[in-house]
């Protein structure tokens, strides 16, 4: 199907906003007439620029309270209406939206409305211009898709038409199934929005928290299959208000915008992409640094080993059991510090995994390597994190390890705790991603539709500047987690870092040792401890023990959750966690001490 997006979706200007369009794929856009009055360019301009970039123009919006008001009233409405279709003839656009009315003078009388807007529609036809007539959530007497669509049909125009809209339409809890009955040819238009579900005033709701498809709580799929079985043929077109959007790079938010369609059309089985292949385990978390000692200092107190160096980088492997972390002291590094910079994911099929990204808009990642470097296949998610589709220890695969040589000699210590130490680390059980703060719904998106990833519920986290937002994503059995959050503070590097999470099976013995490797633990102020003690019942010494170590502990239905956190290296820093009974949490409730602790403490 074609697709569109409103100019008014997009920050930037006029010019931005359509180029933004076009480079992301999309057909064609809805001209908000706020962009136009505020562009240099002349319609005739904006329609050539339209048609250079290979954009129609298919919708010009919005014609406001035409409807329903008293005749003088409607006179004015007339003329001003008049001047529109001018405008809209010089811009190339054949379709008007006009919305349900919400003028004071107007008045509940669906034949005077329908009669008015049947004299709309002749001007209109003298222009070539269809109307469509939606109606908004909050108007004034029309505030129902259904109720629209009668006053459409008693006014039986060929230029009069209907304009569906998602966000008016669900934000009210209506149900779409009557959208089937509506004649496919006189659905003029159709507007695509998500939103999250919140208990607030319907117009605010929709001027600051409308999203794309596929990132809120509504049935948007849902919705266009009613459409479709009307007979629908017009575009899927992206009509989104939404604060951070509107202050996001118009590009990027463009991106997201296509593919939040491309991943509804897909569920709609109007598109075929290539089949989501969801990662089976991590591979490695690669950290960049200028300087290696400090955080190979921290990895040797956790047990890890440097195990081995890259052929022809300046890369070097750490391992311990099944987790592997990357240490890369090259010249590209961040000038930030040391940060998580990519995540090598284990994948059953990983050219599938490729094919599937580059279908979704993900940025196909060149990589420099040497002739005898295994080929690996890596993308950007929306934060930059490079994340690398493998194979490990599958013979038939290239190995990214093969381009790694041992370590002939290590440090004792360091050998032993990879070899025997007991008890350790025996995998990564989670990653912890702070995104960029205009893009945290689009981390969620992408980690859903490209990986295949489930997305838990959005969870805000009081920090003490202000609320974290935070949103898990998982495979079936739990081997890939990840965590994208996006902090209160943006700037506060320090305490807003990214973290590594490492499984282990006592998380008490691995703190101790940690400790006694030199190490240094988050310290966990007294309080915390006392309301622990109210809120369960511990064996002797548990608790006294948790309090000496720094460890955090939460329950659930379905186990215990112990945890630990090393002190912040640079912008990224450590989680000893031990799960039992199958907990699936990431230790939420104790989120809030940890910030304030990370704020206290510097890291």
């Amino acid at each position: 199907m074609r697709t569109a997006i409103a100019t008014v979706s997009l920050s930037g200007t006029l010019t931005e906003k359509l180029t933004a369009a076009s480079r992301a794929g999309f057909d064609g856009v809805e001209i908000f007439e706020n962009d136009l009055l505020a562009s240099r360019l002349a319609p005739e301009e904006v329609r050539e620029r339209c048609a250079d970039l290979g954009l129609s123009i298919d919708l010009y919006q919005p014609m406001r309270d035409m409807e329903a008001v008293p005749e003088e009233e409607f006179s004015r409405n007339l003329r001003r209406a008049r001047h529109k279709f001018e405008v809209m003839r010089r811009l190339g656009a054949d379709t008007v939206l006009v919305c349900s009315s919400v003028h004071a003078a107007a008045v509940d009388d669906d034949a005077l409305a329908a009669r008015q807007l049947s004299q709309l529609a002749d001007l209109a036809e003298e222009f070539g211009i269809r109307v469509a007539y939606e109606a908004l959530a909050w108007g004034r007497h029309v505030s129902t898709y259904d109720r629209a669509w009668r006053i459409v049909e008693a006014a039986d125009h060929p230029a009069l038409g209907t304009c569906l809209d998602s966000f008016h339409i669900l934000s009210r809890g209506s149900d779409p199934k009557a959208i089937a009955d509506i004649p496919g040819e006189k659905i003029f238009f159709l507007q695509l929005a998500d939103a999250p579900l919140l208990a607030m005033d319907v117009l605010q709701w929709s001027r600051h928290y409308r999203c794309f498809p596929g990132q809120g709580g509504f049935d948007v799929a849902g919705l266009v299959r009613h459409v479709l079985r009307a007979g629908y043929d017009g575009p899927l077109s992206l009509e989104v208000f939404n604060d951070v959007f509107r202050q996001a790079e118009a590009g990027p938010a463009a991106v997201d915008a296509h593919r939040s369609l491309l991943v509804l059309q897909e569920s709609l089985g109007s598109v075929e992409l290539p089949g989501p292949v969801v990662p089976t385990g991590v591979a490695f978390a690669e950290l960049v640094t200028p300087d290696a000692e400090p955080v190979s200092e921290v990895l040797g107190a956790l047990g890890f080993a440097r195990t081995a160096r890259h052929r022809s980088k300046p890369v070097d492997l750490w391992e311990q059991g099944e987790a592997r972390v990357l240490v890369n002291t090259g010249p590209a590094v961040r000038r930030e510090g040391t940060g998580l910079a990519a995540i090598g994911l284990e994948s059953p099929d990983p050219a599938g995994a490729a094919r599937r990204a580059e279908a979704l808009l993900a940025p196909v990642l060149p990589r420099r390597r040497a002739t005898t470097d295994a080929p690996l296949d890596a993308v950007a998610a929306p934060d930059g994190t490079e994340l690398f589709f493998c194979a490990t220890g599958r013979p038939e695969l290239p190995d990214w390890r093969r381009d790694f040589e041992d370590v002939a000699h290590v440090s004792h210590v360091a050998d032993t705790a990879y070899v025997a130490a007991e008890p350790g680390v025996r995998r990564i059980d989670h990653l912890a991603l702070v995104q960029p703060w205009h893009q945290f719904d689009e981390a969620a998106l992408f980690h859903r539709s490209v990986l295949g990833l489930a997305a838990q519920e959005s969870v805000d986290v009081a920090d003490p500047y202000g609320l974290l937002r935070s949103r898990a994503v998982a495979n079936g059995d739990g081997s890939v987690r990840i965590v994208l959050c996006v902090g209160a503070a943006p700037r506060d590097d320090t305490v807003h870092a990214q973290h590594i999470a490492l499984a282990t099976d006592d998380v008490v013995a691995a703190a101790r040792r940690f400790l006694a490797a030199g190490g240094r633990l988050l310290p966990i102020p007294a309080n915390y401890y006392d309301d622990l003690a109210a809120r369960f019942e511990f064996a002797d010494g548990e608790l006294e023990t948790y309090r000496e170590l720094g460890i955090l502990y939460d329950r659930d239905a379905h186990g215990e959750f112990r945890h630990c956190y090393t002190r912040t290296v640079g912008r990224v820093f450590f989680e000893l966690v031990q799960r039992d009974g199958g907990h699936r949490g990431y230790g939420a409730q104790n989120a809030p001490v940890r910030l304030a602790a990370q704020h206290l403490t510097g890291g």
